[in-house]
């Protein structure tokens, strides 16, 4: 039952942070930044925050630079929100699947189309 209990708080910190940055108002945290996986210890006193932008790595790394400076505030935002026995240390990580995900369904599509064309040039044979 732990790792059913820790799954259900990585989900509820998960939520509530997408909520709270929302409200950072530091200009190196970009607004289509979104969180890709929570990982909270076992314990709950630390948790891993993967964050990935659509705009790519360097928009990703100065968001994880203006969050690292905000921790202080997500934080205690999040203390007050999950009312949690302790509040675990955050730490944030640059992430660049979306825009690996962006990419790989850029070729997929591509693919797609030149075997339409393909098929089309069939048919008319």
């Amino acid at each position: 039952m732990p790792g059913f209990k820790n799954s259900r708080m990585a989900e509820d910190i998960h939520r509530e942070l997408t909520d709270i940055f929302r409200q950072v108002k530091d200009p190196r945290v970009s607004q289509m930044i979104s969180i890709v996986r929570v990982e909270l210890a076992g314990d709950g006193s630390h948790c891993k925050v993967y964050v990935s932008s659509l705009k790519g790595m360097e928009d990703t790394k100065q968001s994880v630079k203006g969050l690292k400076s905000a921790a202080g505030f997500i934080r205690r935002e999040l203390f007050a929100r999950l009312k949690m026995r302790k509040s675990p240390e955050l730490v944030f990580i640059a992430d660049d699947s979306i825009a690996r995900g962006a990419e790989v369904t850029k070729k997929l599509d591509a693919m797609h189309f030149t075997e339409t064309e393909v098929d089309a040039d069939e048919q008319g044979d």
